[in-house]
């Protein structure tokens, strides 16, 4: 007998024939039932478009959908305008639902009529083995209600990720949302919007989703190039746009503390730029470094302060030079050092709480 509310769960697929059964498995392993499994094959080059075949001709809640390829965006709104359950879910189709993850968020979106529902979830590496704690702590955070005046727990809890979540479809489609095409951050674009937009969010502890770390010990920041960095100053553009619209930047200045902090980092790390084309991405992004002295939002570390200083006033071959010094020094630490060093810690959003 199935349950009441249908839950369309969403995966968009390319490159991914290693991990894709996995992911299949584990939606159609969920305990709850009444399951509409959209996967949407973004054109993929390997084998990936024929094992979500064979997995549908056996499941009558499977729908593929074949497309060329436009992009993790572009996959996900054809799946969305696909949809036809109550609510939606996402998930990569490299990553894994846990068991009770459908039934546990549906029955919190369902008792509390919520616009949608976060759980936590926890990291696993690349053969599945998962990491020995979730990513929220569970003696911290229990269930609550998230609020965007909490800068807080609300804050901390709002990851940018769109997987660990469940969403009423009428409160999507009523808001007209859409993925952004061609820009990477389209996850966070999406899911600070919604927060934005919601009256009822809620977080439940339970483990819901295992998100699976490729490459561990690989740096992606060694590969970013001009294209993305571009794309990163258009999205966070959106993003800030949003939440100044909305008149919401109160809780931007943390949004913005630790994308501001990243975003440093990535650029530290880049590689494949050269000089040039590293004072053109300087010179793009300057707008969104300039937000640090407007929202009164300090740099997490001194060089850091020095860093945006000298990109304020345009000084990009002094910033060149202090970051090829920072580089240097990072490729000798621990990546959980470097990973560490990349986000702002507790204090500095406790000094922040005390100047908002």
């Amino acid at each position: 007998m199935f349950e009441k509310k249908k839950i369309s769960v969403i995966v968009p697929i390319y490159n991914v024939e290693k991990y894709l059964p996995a992911c299949i498995e584990s939606i159609q392993n969920q305990s709850y039932m009444n399951l509409e499994i959209i996967l949407v094959d973004d054109g993929t080059p390997d084998n990936s478009g024929k094992i979500a075949d064979e997995y549908a001709k056996k499941d009558g809640r499977i729908k593929v959908i074949h497309k060329p390829n436009g992009g993790l965006s572009d996959a996900r709104n054809v799946g969305m305008d696909a949809a036809t359950g109550d609510y939606i879910m996402f998930i990569d189709s490299d990553d894994l639902m846990m068991p009770e993850a459908c039934k546990v968020l549906e029955e919190k979106i369902e008792k509390e009529n919520a616009d949608y529902v976060i759980g936590n979830y926890i990291n696993c590496d690349e053969e599945g083995n998962l990491w020995e704690k979730p990513v929220f702590n569970n003696e911290k955070y229990k269930s609550f209600k998230l609020s965007i005046k909490d800068y807080e727990d609300s804050f901390f809890i709002m990851n940018s990720g769109v997987w660990n979540k469940i969403y009423d479809l009428n409160f999507i489609r009523s808001l007209n949302l859409k993925f952004e095409i061609g820009l990477p951050a389209e996850d966070a674009i999406f899911t600070t919007y919604c927060f934005m937009k919601s009256s009822k969010v809620y977080y439940i502890p339970n483990m819901v989703y295992c998100y699976r770390q490729r490459g561990a010990g690989t740096s992606i920041s060694m590969n970013c190039t001009p294209k993305y960095f571009n794309g990163i100053s258009a999205a966070y553009k959106i993003i800030y746009e949003n939440f100044k619209a909305n008149d919401e930047l109160g809780f931007y200045r943390f949004f913005y503390a630790k994308s501001m902090t990243y975003m440093l980092y990535k650029f530290i790390d880049s590689q494949l730029m050269s000089e040039e084309e590293k004072i053109e991405v300087l010179s793009k992004m300057r707008w969104f470094y300039k937000l640090s002295k407007e929202l009164d939002v300090p740099a997490c570390q001194e060089s850091l302060g020095l860093i945006i200083d000298k990109i304020i006033d345009g000084d990009y071959r002094d910033v060149i030079d202090i970051c090829k010094v920072i580089a240097e020094v990072r490729t000798f630490m621990p990546s959980e050092i470097k990973e560490k060093m990349s986000k702002p810690q507790a204090e500095m959003y406790t000094r922040m709480l005390s100047n908002k």
